[in-house]
């Protein structure tokens, strides 16, 4: 593998420049944070010998439905590891899907002052609300007292007044999963411009296949592809910019996005009935053979492994970036990337010593070199720590997680994904209304632009 395949997958974020980590789990002299972390026993906090009497501790994931099994799995060991070092604790898991945890669940739990335990966490803009609200546990002590405070790639994310109140479990990027083996019956090719895209989705469309996968029950699956167009378009900084009020959702560039979408839609580009199919349909779309194209994150690639749902394709599924818009703006290689999702602990648990003892513990086994390297080879979730080059090369295998990487590296630049910059009430605009409008012909892309600006409009005043 080249240096700079596995380079990418330390500097994630790019704003963050590459400490050599060496070492592995195994106890072998390093001087890895990460495996330091896991190795040393000065750093494990020490077991209560005054209370050994029952209590439990509740611990939300979104590690929900089949194409998560081998994410559970690794947070189910995580949970036995604590509990065993640990007298009398029981760890009592709470599965719930990702969309309901946050917009959901958590908010009204944190609203009523009561959240779990341990909890699926959204970095940026949640962990800093949650934060200035005081529910979340400030880490930066813990880490430092694990040895961990170096570790990570960026926490920028989960960062707030110069603390740090959560912690990422991977990283993630966006693009177009492609079946290969249709792509070679049919004698086509990866596209490298816009021409190439429309032509390859007529060709396919043409065919009697679904050209592109869809689900979009839940707003942010059309969204991932919807916030790359408008990026595409209008630039890859221009979310940050409506923040700002730089930038405008009604600015022609981002309602040329938007038509865009529509476009497809009007073509039958998309599964027809989207707007009922959930998440897990949309894979079964692409696994089945029924569509030829889906656009999804790079965690994704899990499904193409052994035991999984899409292992018949295995070696059957490439990975490409969405090509340059002809006139757009700003960098056209430029791709979501972020490490947005992980977990989160309650302020209240410090009051608690045994369940402040726990939350070490859990941070202990769940960050580090093994975990990370297990996240990555069993379930495509590409690291958030730090590690070394030749770890990374020996444990790269995979002809797709290659390929994601290869991408990965010839994107120039990378952007946030919208619902990390833009504040909670214009998401749920974009995700609960307006993008099913759209879908659905309720809408014109210049009725959902305008309408889009005027919450932004009012968010951004509330905000100052």
């Amino acid at each position: 593998m080249k240096k700079s395949m596995v380079l990418l997958l330390t500097l994630f974020i790019a704003a963050t420049t590459l400490l050599s980590a060496c070492g592995s789990g195994n106890g072998n002299n390093n001087n890895s944070a990460a495996g330091n972390a896991s190795n040393d026993a000065s750093n494990t906090p020490s077991e209560s010998t005054t209370d050994t009497s029952p209590f439990e501790l509740t611990l939300r994931h979104t590690q929900v439905g089949a194409d998560k099994q081998k994410r559970l799995a690794i947070l189910n060991d995580v949970v036995k590891k604590v509990e065993a070092d640990v007298p009398g604790l029981t760890i009592k898991l709470d599965g719930v899907e990702s969309d309901v945890n946050r917009k959901e669940k958590l908010r009204g739990e944190m609203a009523a002052g009561n959240p779990p335990d341990i909890f699926d966490l959204f970095g940026s803009p949640d962990s800093q609300v949650y934060a200035k609200e005081g529910m979340l546990l400030n880490l930066s002590p813990i880490l430092d007292e694990l040895g961990l405070s170096d570790s990570f790639s960026s926490l920028e994310p989960f960062t707030y007044e110069g603390n740090v109140y959560g912690l990422p479990i991977g990283g993630s990027g966006e693009g177009f999963f492609y079946n290969k083996a249709y792509f070679e019956e049919k004698g086509l090719k990866v596209p490298t411009t816009w021409a190439e895209l429309e032509d390859l989705l007529a060709k396919i469309k043409a065919d009697g296949k679904v050209p592109m996968a869809a689900a979009s029950k839940a707003g942010w699956v059309p969204l991932m592809l919807a916030n790359h167009l408008w990026a595409r378009y209008a630039g890859p900084d221009v979310t940050q910019k409506f923040v700002t009020g730089e930038a405008k959702w009604s600015d022609p560039n981002v309602v040329k996005a938007f038509a865009k979408y529509q476009e497809w839609e009007d073509k039958g580009y998309f599964k027809k009935g989207e707007l009922g199919f959930e998440y897990a349909e949309y894979t079964t779309q692409f696994t089945s053979g029924e569509a030829v194209l889906m656009y999804d994150g790079t965690w994704k690639s899990s499904v193409f492994k052994e035991g999984q749902s899409g292992e018949g394709l295995i070696g059957k599924v490439g990975f490409f970036n969405l090509p340059p818009v002809d006139g757009g703006v700003g960098d056209q290689t430029a791709l979501m990337r972020d490490v947005n999702n992980g977990y989160g602990f309650s302020a209240a648990v410090e009051k608690d010593p045994r369940k402040l003892q726990a939350v070490k513990l859990f941070i202990k086994y769940m960050y580090n070199e093994e975990m990370q390297i297990r996240g990555l080879v069993e379930d495509g979730v590409l690291p958030a720590m730090k590690l070394s080059e030749d770890v990374l090369s020996a444990n790269i295998t995979d002809d797709l997680m290659k390929e994601i990487v290869n991408v990965l590296n010839n994107s120039k630049s990378s952007f946030p994904a919208f619902d990390s910059l833009v504040q909670g009430d214009v998401t749920t605009e974009i995700s609960n209304i307006q993008i099913q409008k759209l879908i659905g012909k309720q809408t014109t892309p210049e009725q959902m632009g305008k309408e889009l600006q005027a919450v932004q409009e009012e968010a951004n005043a509330d905000s100052e």
